[in-house]
């Protein structure tokens, strides 16, 4: 079981991705803010960072940028209609991160989060 901290502000979208990532055995935090989100990663350690890029209070890149600062070991996902922000070199999005474009199913994004905590 991993622990995952989710961060996206469509709380409807938010839940659902939560229930089926429970669902797939995994334990969720989640946050529809990227500086609360922030504030949690301070004291837990998390094996999955799985962020919106846009966020009010701290948004997604910025959110992974100081969270991966903290835990060199966390694995990024972002989840966004905006990929090509994320993936821009100029975002400084962390270059290990992965991009999950929006719109998605959820048995897609379930078997995405299970590759990359399998990937040692």
């Amino acid at each position: 079981m991993a622990q995952i901290l989710l961060a996206e502000d469509d709380e409807s979208l938010r839940k659902f991705l939560a229930a089926a990532l429970v669902k797939a055995g995994h334990s969720v935090t989640d946050f529809g803010d990227g500086s609360d989100a922030f504030e949690c990663i301070k004291g837990v350690t998390f094996d999955l960072l799985l962020t919106d890029i846009v966020m009010p209070g701290m948004d997604g890149i910025e959110l992974a940028k100081r969270a991966a600062e903290l835990n060199a070991a966390l694995k990024i996902m972002f989840i966004t209609g905006f990929a090509a922000v994320a993936l821009h070199p100029a975002s400084g999005a962390p270059k290990q991160a992965k991009v999950l474009s929006k719109p998605f199913h959820l048995r897609e994004i379930v078997a995405e989060v299970d590759r990359m905590l399998a990937a040692a």
